[in-house]
């Protein structure tokens, strides 16, 4: 499967993803009959699954939809597993240090979508202290088929299969919204094209392993992690590869992001986010950064380095509905081209949003977004920007 999505199938699967909806909602109606006040928020009376999330402890599965157009429409499950509940977590520590923090939460599952793309993962996330420490380890098994599309925008289909794992932890800094940390990351690797290599490609190793140690430096002010109303999000990071790492290559990738989420009103919120990657070295071109939009596919631009900018505007509708208006624009560049000879890259689109649990805030809903040659849509479960 190309990149680029037929119209056809865009509308058939549009209409899937919609009767989905519908049958989720339709699902949701029955069980709210059925369990009188337990998904009805006393509020408004409207279908709420707050009481049932911040009160729900052990196993919970999760459903898993792709719609990703660069690998094409998929699904998988996931089961995610709660020590306790987030109300219990949330009044524990609270009363220990004054901030809330979530309950430890593990996860295994996986996903497999139509053009083969498939992966199996396990995951762990733990807090202590009310937060100030973070913990984030997690082991992936994964075979992906993405284009590559060179110096002449022709695709070629390539598989990256590989297993990773990655060990992740973060410290607070005092009693600040400042959080630092490192992390270690391993991904041995094999990559094939179906047909002959790009000639660019021709020093590029078939089996490579990825080695890398990173730093992290997060600043987190949002005044909801799910769905954010207000506050800032900012992360820089760095990884570097060394073969005393366990990595094949040497070379780093590097970046920073920020997001920003500004009231503009009672029913109006402005979203801005800025990201920029880079590379350098001798690293591999499906490693190499790309950029990341609603509309386009995962690496049908990729260079040493990218920008991206986009801003999201959410307009409520009433307590429980929102819509939103998004677009944004991205450039890769270095290797290929300099920053002002670089392709403009731009994607816009819309969707709406509901707030499924007005306790924690957390907003699910449809994005419809259209790209240089894409159109596609995405379910989101929180904010679309991670």
């Amino acid at each position: 499967m190309h990149a680029h999505i037929p119209q056809d199938r865009f509308m058939v699967g549009l209409i899937a993803r919609s009767v989905t909806l519908l049958s989720l909602m339709l699902a949701a109606s029955l069980v709210q009959a059925a369990e009188g006040d337990r998904f009805t928020d006393p509020e408004d009376g409207r279908f709420d699954a707050s009481e049932h999330l911040l009160t729900h402890k052990g196993m919970l599965p999760v459903p898993i939809i792709v719609t990703e157009p660069a690998i094409g429409y998929g699904a998988g499950l996931a089961a995610l597993y709660f020590d306790e509940s987030i109300a219990d977590a949330s009044k524990k520590s609270l009363a220990e240090t004054g901030r809330r923090a979530p309950p430890n939460i593990s996860a295994f599952g996986g996903f497999k979508t139509e053009n083969g793309t498939y992966g199996a993962f396990a995951a762990h996330l733990h807090t202590w202290d009310g937060d100030r420490y973070r913990y984030l380890g997690g082991v992936a098994k994964l075979g992906i088929n993405l284009d590559y599309y060179g110096p002449f925008g022709q695709a070629q289909r390539y598989t990256v299969n590989g297993i990773g794992l990655v060990q992740q932890i973060l410290a607070r800094v005092a009693d600040t919204p400042w959080l630092v940390g490192v992390r270690y990351a391993y991904f041995d690797s094999e990559m094939h094209f179906d047909r002959d290599r790009p000639l660019e490609l021709v020093d590029q190793s078939f089996k490579q392993t990825l080695g890398a140690v990173g730093t992290l430096i997060d600043y987190d002010t949002r005044d909801n992690f799910l769905s954010p109303n207000a506050g800032s999000f900012v992360e820089g990071e760095g990884n570097f590869m060394r073969p005393a790492f366990g990595s094949t290559n040497s070379f780093d990738l590097y970046g920073v992001r920020g997001y920003h989420w500004q009231p503009l009103g009672h029913n109006l919120v402005l979203g801005l986010r800025a990201d920029w990657q880079g590379a350098q070295g001798d690293v591999p071109f499906w490693a190499q950064p790309f950029v990341k939009l609603r509309g386009i596919p995962a690496a049908r631009y990729q260079d040493r380095k990218v920008a991206t900018g986009e801003v999201e505007l959410r307009v409520g509708l009433d307590e429980r509905w929102s819509v939103i208006g998004f677009g944004g624009a991205g450039k890769a560049y270095g290797r290929r081209s300099d920053f002002a000879d670089a392709e403009d890259v731009k994607a816009w689109g819309a969707g709406f949003r509901y707030l499924v649990a007005r306790q924690l805030g957390l907003q699910v809903g449809l994005d419809i977004a259209r790209g240089p040659t894409d159109t596609a849509f995405y379910i989101q479960v929180g904010s679309a920007w991670r």
